[in-house]
């Protein structure tokens, strides 16, 4: 691990804050709180409750109270959602079953470049601790943002390119000790401007030891189906971190809008729980560009433009030494005009494109070298009639795959792929608290680089992974509703959807036995192979949420209700497809009182036994969190709040059914975190 700094803050990172806070006159500033807008889902700019697709938003205080260490981790509570959880370092967000190439994780609205996609063990290149809003669209997005949004959009808002100006100061801090896995974390997040140009920085530091859990972290089950012995009670061997990271940034106010860029640094070392002696070492650098001009005429009223260029690599060690270097190198932009009202009609049309250059080198390589360049064009539309909104819109997209070829993997070769999605959908006032939404989408997916060229040994996985490279477009039509009604502090929300793939590409098990060169009938052959193929699928499923005024004598008291069920079957064989999310359901007490607050999560995860072959089932779990807040007495200009969270306060063995780790890893035992938080 990399030596701890006495400092939560990098010392390039404190230059570089000193040198962009050193032209600013630190002058008192007004309470400035930019307005929380889920616009992930709507390119109109519309707020949560006027949104035909269901989305769900995480900021301010609930963000603060739920952050963990990963994005998956920081999100799993939000119904329809669950997690890769491949230790406590490494965890991608799944929605409704769907996962990896399948749910598009952004950064402001431009796609995070990095291998995460790729393995269970690659950990996502964004660390939760200076993001400020996160937006996830549960459900089909392709029309906006492409096949890899087909299960769900997961857009993570971090405000380094101010998009309103300010005349003053302002920040945030957090420190954070503690928890299952002994965090040592802090934060800093600081915005200065006149006016006119503002500027942001931000710095953090993450540090952890092994994940403390209750009992052995070989599973009961696993034990008795291989015969491997049960050890490491009480401790996740190689899952301890290191990491830290931090950007600055800048943006120019405009009579009209503003126009922005950034640069963001991401270094994360940690252990990969599935093997002792294997660290990664994570790094990517990155440059965002946005601008956005208002008020532009009849025709064409306003123009966004988004733009990042990522330098990405990681480094897997086994026992200090480089096995293998994964390389992501690429630029992802878009340009989005809204046009006129043409009537009572409104929408955006928007261009697209994504050039990427993958290397994967050593002895652990499973795919090839490969460039990835994606262009598209889209179209939005709004149609309101009184009570009833109708949207509607479609989507070409052109993706050129092309792999350099090389020792296993072959000659190099080339596909080509033209996508097309299309969406409607509307959503009908009953009255002022009830309204109903329907939305009717196709979507179309390009295979990626590793469904059509895999070759080799996934230590991840556990299997040799053979692509396809004869695959054609995965394909989808789906159906997703829901009721909603709302009243003052009560709202509650009751979904349903239907996904039916025509073509769904997976990764499935051939029963083939293989060695590491991929032959079978060897001495040696004892791994299993598992081929990218297609299938006929479906996912179905239901999602509820609520929030309820309970009590407001004395305080407020708030009851929290959520459940979700999916339910995925390849319908060529009628088996389950795998690591499916069984049905959860859980509610939480959140009280308030002047500087006094307090919360109660209680989640009930039931027993899943309906699995694909060679998966193991999974006990259910009840889990149970509780949370302290006070707002320390500090001046008006000034706000510091102290928490403290307990974590799974019944010390149970929590294994994830999601998690292909599940049998070796389960979630940390009983542990008590403690916090501060500043804004000013």
């Amino acid at each position: 691990m990399r030596p701890t700094s006495p400092a939560f803050l990098p010392k390039k990172l404190l230059s570089a804050l000193t040198l962009a806070l050193g032209s600013i006159t630190a002058q008192a500033a007004d309470d400035i709180k930019l307005p929380t807008i889920a616009v992930t889902a709507n390119p109109l700019g519309v707020a949560s409750d006027e949104l035909v697709v269901p989305v769900s938003t995480l900021s301010g205080r609930d963000l603060t109270l739920q952050r963990e260490s990963t994005l998956g981790e920081t999100l799993k509570f939000i119904p329809g959602v669950s997690s890769t959880n491949f230790g406590p370092n490494a965890s991608r967000p799944i929605i409704r079953g769907l996962d990896g190439e399948r749910v598009r994780i952004m950064q402001n609205g431009v796609s995070i470049l990095d291998a995460s996609s790729l393995s269970f063990d690659h950990a996502v290149a964004i660390d939760p601790l200076v993001i400020e809003q996160i937006d996830v669209v549960r459900g089909p997005a392709a029309l906006l943002y492409g096949g890899s949004a087909v299960g769900g959009v997961v857009n993570a808002i971090d405000h380094r390119i101010p998009k309103q100006a300010i005349d003053g100061v302002t920040g945030r801090s957090e420190v954070r000790f503690g928890g299952a896995e002994n965090q040592k974390n802090g934060a800093v997040v600081l915005d200065a401007g006149n006016g006119v140009l503002t500027l942001h920085a931000d710095a953090y530091k993450r540090k952890t030891d092994d994940l403390d859990i209750p009992g052995y972290a070989v599973s009961r089950r696993k034990s008795e189906a291989t015969g491997e012995e049960r050890e490491h009670k009480g401790r996740l061997v190689n899952s301890a971190s290191d990491a830290d990271g931090g950007a600055v940034g800048a943006s120019i106010a405009l009579d009209n809008g503003y126009v922005g860029l950034s640069y963001s640094t991401f270094n994360n070392k940690y252990g990969t729980v599935a093997e002792s002696d294997v660290l990664i070492d994570m790094k990517s650098d990155r440059w965002d560009f946005t601008s956005e001009l208002r008020d532009l005429g009849n025709i064409i009223t306003k123009v966004k433009v988004r733009m990042a260029y990522t330098d990405y690599k990681h480094q897997e060690l086994e026992d200090g030494e480089v096995s293998t270097t994964f390389k992501n190198r690429g630029v992802e932009g878009s340009i989005e005009a809204s046009h006129g009202n043409i009537g009572p009609l409104s929408g955006v049309i928007g261009l697209q494109f994504r050039d990427t250059k993958f290397q994967a080198l050593g002895e652990e390589a499973f795919v090839p070298s490969n460039r990835t360049k994606t262009r598209a064009v889209y179209v939005y539309e709004e149609l309101p009639l009184d009570a009833l909104k109708l949207t509607f819109g479609g989507r070409i997209e052109h993706a050129e795959l092309d792999s350099n070829g090389g020792d296993k993997f072959g000659p190099s070769q080339s596909r080509s792929f033209t996508p097309y999605s299309f969406a409607t959908g509307g959503l009908f006032k009953l009255d002022e608290q009830w309204s109903i939404s329907t939305n009717l989408s196709h979507n179309e997916r390009a295979p990626s680089y590793f469904e059509l060229f895999a070759n080799g040994v996934h230590v991840a996985t556990d299997q040799y992974e053979l692509g396809t490279d004869a695959l054609d477009k995965e394909r989808s039509n789906g159906i997703d509703t829901q009721l909603r009604w709302k009243q003052n502090h009560n709202s509650f929300t009751l979904g349903a959807y239907y996904t039916r793939f025509s073509n769904f590409i997976g990764l499935f098990n051939t029963g083939n036995l293989v060695n590491e060169e991929g032959e079978t009938g060897q001495v040696d052959s004892t791994i299993a192979e598992a081929q990218f193929s297609s299938a006929k699928a479906v996912f179905k499923g239901l999602e509820a949420e609520g929030k309820f005024r309970v009590y407001e004598t004395v305080g407020a008291l708030d009851l929290y209700l959520r459940g979700d069920y999916v339910r995925a079957t390849n319908r060529d064989t009628g088996e389950p497809l795998p690591r499916i999310s069984p049905l959860k359901l859980g509610f939480g007490l959140d009280y308030r009182f002047n500087q006094f607050g307090s919360r109660l999560d209680v989640l009930r995860a039931f027993k899943q036994d309906r699995t694909a072959d060679n998966e193991l089932p999974t006990d259910g779990y009840t889990l149970v969190n509780a949370t302290v807040t006070y707002k320390l007495p500090t001046s008006e200009r000034f706000q510091l709040e102290a928490f403290a969270k307990a974590y799974n306060l019944l010390d149970q063995t929590i294994r994830e059914h999601t998690s292909i780790l599940k049998d070796i890893a389960p979630l940390g035992g009983r542990s008590i975190l403690i916090g501060l938080r500043g804004d000013f």
